[in-house]
């Protein structure tokens, strides 16, 4: 019996003798490594923190004191640690175990996390409440370097080193967010440097009788800065306000839990640097680290993927890449996404037009709107979820100018066992609301092509084009070309709308209910704003019957955009539905799974329709 058998608890993490938890650090590798063949997930992270995750169970009690993670997508060997290893054989799984932290799934999660740079600001609120509530426990925000990088982690970081609250964090260095670090940020850790005597010296005067000998107190305060200038270049945090300790091997459990133990006695805010290797004991994530950050299926002994098929995101990058080929002054910007927004091969083929700004996506945007007034072409590469962050520069920056910015949209939709921090749910509806903005739905890759080609040449303002994560459907046709057609059928029954790949849940629908001799016209929306609703209008005019899935959140969906129209128009309808994401807020799990529960799956939308015109399931 291993020792991870034995584990069921924190308090099993530190009971056990020191001499055990290399051990015990292996076999949670193992673990992971043979769970996440299966499973999929974010592996090379999780190995790079296993280490430093005990630890952390060895000072800390996370059923009191309060560990914020930072993006989250870490946190796996702490879900082992606090009892929830079994939760592995449903990882992810509708239902099943949550892969970021979910204050509902354990006490020993603090809050839900993953969207990055927010834990410093978390983690204050909560010494704040804290000391406000006479309460007593610790407060420890765990962020990485690549989360550092974004502005909020700053804003953060110097309200708490202001405020003097008791409060630890700890800066997980790896050298990487999801792909390798940029930027200055990245540039100032690599340099760091500091010294324990430094360290002891400072833990000594604060302690000691000095401080409060007006004349000796002014000599060492000049001393004491001339032995850091000395000792330590370039210590933002030191400046910050913080109690600064490191850099620490992340890999060596004595010294990182006596840090730990050390920045607890301070009472004051305090920064713990450690530093760890991304993907850390499997050679294949420690060789490719950003290839091993968020995996499907893999072979466990060569890590070779199980699935390497085409999908959106590829595509997307082959295209922008031959578009930048015919235009020189088309750009590419990501925000740490390089490899999952498919941006490599341009990276690869224009070098110079190629800006990775890291985990900061309001300055990408901002940046690209500054490029745009001067006569560039941009194009921002972003994940549905993470372009939520740009809101105020989408309007404010790029739409009161009117600026031909193209967003691309990757992960839009439902995206799966990243769960609702990660759902696409929100994109229709914000930027739809953005002044000017024209937002293309494409349902295949040949559409993405044609509808990117427009996007980049033939627009001006600022354009989005939104596609979800995976491969294409059965409709493989390009209707790119118009804002809105009718793809199957011409019946008089039922009109059912729908666009992106979920107009094959609705064809297949449309198949279905005509073996039951409904006869439904289906009506695939490319243009979603402006929203031109001629087409439909038509339809429902003959068939006074209304279906409209997307998905998409409830709350501004095109669905509620189309009854305000029809309702202008004076149509009457006899039955309408809106099928869609309601709130956004959709748990982890498969793909189909989560359409199934929404029902916007093919035999739940043929069900709605039957019930429509029927009042009952006829299936």
């Amino acid at each position: 019996m291993g020792l991870l058998d034995d584990i069921h608890s924190p308090a099993d993490v530190r009971a056990l003798p020191p001499e055990a938890l290399d051990e015990l650090c292996r076999e949670i590798r193992e673990y992971l490594i043979e769970s996440l063949s299966r499973q999929g997930g974010h592996l090379a992270s999780n190995l790079g923190a296993v280490e430093l995750t005990v630890a952390l169970h060895r000072v800390y009690d996370t059923s009191r004191d309060r560990l914020v993670f930072d993006v989250g997508h870490q946190c796996y060997t702490h879900k082992i640690l606090t009892g929830r290893a079994a939760g592995f054989n449903d990882f992810r799984q509708l239902g099943g175990m949550a892969g970021f932290p979910k204050p509902s799934e354990s006490v020993h999660d603090a809050f839900i996390a993953g969207h990055a740079s927010n834990s410093v600001s978390v983690a204050l609120g909560m010494a704040r409440a804290r000391t406000a509530r006479g309460e007593d426990y610790d407060v420890v925000a765990l962020i990485g370097d690549g989360a550092l990088n974004g502005g909020m982690a700053f804003e953060g970081l110097s309200d708490a080193g202001h405020s003097g609250e008791p409060l630890v964090v700890i800066l997980n260095d790896n050298g990487m967010s999801i792909n390798e670090g940029v930027g200055g940020l990245a540039d100032m850790l690599g340099r760091m440097r500091t010294r324990v005597e430094y360290i002891k010296f400072k833990k000594w005067y604060r302690g000691s009788v000095i401080p409060r000998i007006p004349l000796v107190s002014g000599m060492i305060s000049r001393g004491k800065r001339w032995l850091k200038e000395r000792i330590i270049t370039e210590n933002i945090f030191d400046d910050l306000g913080f109690e600064y300790i490191g850099p620490i091997d992340g890999h060596d459990i004595r010294k990182v839990a006596n840090a730990l133990r050390w920045a607890k006695q301070y009472r004051a805010p305090v920064l713990v640097h450690v530093i760890t290797q991304k993907g850390k004991g499997f050679a294949p994530a420690e060789k490719a680290p950003e290839a091993f950050h968020g995996v499907g299926a893999f072979d466990a002994r060569t890590g070779v993927p199980q699935y390497t098929g085409e999908d959106f995101s590829s595509v997307f990058g082959r295209a922008l890449t031959e578009i930048a080929g015919e235009d020189k002054s088309v750009v590419a910007i990501t925000a740490a996404m390089k490899e999952g927004t498919g941006l490599i091969g341009f990276q690869e083929a224009y070098p110079d037009r190629f800006f990775d700004v890291g985990i900061a996506e309001e300055h990408a945007c901002a940046m690209a709107a500054g490029m745009a007034a001067q006569g560039l072409k941009p194009v921002f590469a972003v994940y549905s979820t993470f372009l939520q962050r740009c809101y105020d520069m989408l309007i404010h920056d790029v739409a009161l100018m009117g600026l031909h910015v193209v967003f691309g949209v990757d992960r839009a939709g439902i995206v799966g066992k990243d769960g609702a921090t990660h759902q696409g749910a929100f994109d229709v509806a914000y930027l739809s609301s953005v002044p000017g903005m024209k937002l293309y739905a494409p349902s295949n890759f040949q559409e993405l092509r044609s509808m990117l080609r427009m996007a980049v040449l033939a627009d001006t303002g600022p354009v989005a084009v939104r596609y979800p994560r995976g491969g294409e459907g059965v409709f493989l046709g390009d209707s790119s070309g118009k804002t809105a057609e009718t793809v199957h059928f011409h019946g008089g029954d039922v009109t059912i709308v729908s666009y992106g790949t979920e107009i094959n849940e609705a064809m297949m629908a449309a198949r279905m209910l005509r073996d039951r001799d409904i006869e439904p016209e289906v009506i695939k929306l490319n243009v979603l704003s402006p929203l031109e609703p001629e087409l439909v209008l038509e339809s429902v005019r003959r068939t006074g019957v209304l279906l409209v899935a997307e998905d998409a959140c409830a709350a501004g969906c095109v669905g509620e955009r189309l009854l305000a129209a029809i309702e202008q128009a004076g149509i009457c309808l006899r039955a309408a539905r809106l099928v869609n994401l309601g709130d956004g807020i959709l748990e982890h799990g498969e793909p189909y799974d989560l359409r199934d529960k929404t029902g916007l799956d093919n035999g739940s939308l043929m069900r709605t329709v039957l019930e429509m015109l029927h009042g009952e399931d006829k299936a």
